[in-house]
This record gives structure tokens, C-alpha cells and sequence, in this order.
């Protein structure tokens, strides 16, 4: 789930997974596996990616009570 908002918000802003990678120290392949939901994310990979895009660290969670 946070992972296709994270991806969302990559498509939005237009910004590539590849830069995503870059800015967080990420492999490209960890970043899309990210998105897709192939994978979960942990808190250090979470932190790195907020960071990367400036939002806070609620930012993709904002809404998930709703979804869920």
C-alpha cells in the first residue's frame, strides 16, 4: 500500500524511480520493487525515501485508515 502511493507520487511529480535510487543510496531494483508492492519497505528505507522527496514522514500514510 505505501508503496504504490509512494509510486503515485513519483508519477506525479514526475520524478523517476532511477533519481529515487540515486537520492536514497537504493538499488534501481529495490526502488521498483518498492513501488510495485513486490517487497515491503523497512523504516530506514522509508525514512530515506521521505528525506529524498522532502514530505514528512506521515506523508504516505495520510488516508490509510480510510483505505484499509
Amino acid at each position: 500500500m505505501i508503496g504504490k502511493k509512494i509510486k503515485a507520487y513519483l508519477n506525479e511529480k514526475g520524478i523517476k524511480q532511477t533519481y529515487l535510487a540515486k537520492e536514497t543510496g537504493l538499488s534501481d531494483s529495490a526502488v521498483s520493487d518498492i513501488c510495485n508492492s513486490d517487497r515491503k519497505i523497512d523504516c530506514v528505507e522509508y525514512y530515506k525515501i521521505c528525506r529524498a522527496l522532502d514530505v514528512p514522514m506521515s506523508f504516505f500514510f495520510e488516508g490509510i485508515e480510510e483505505e484499509e
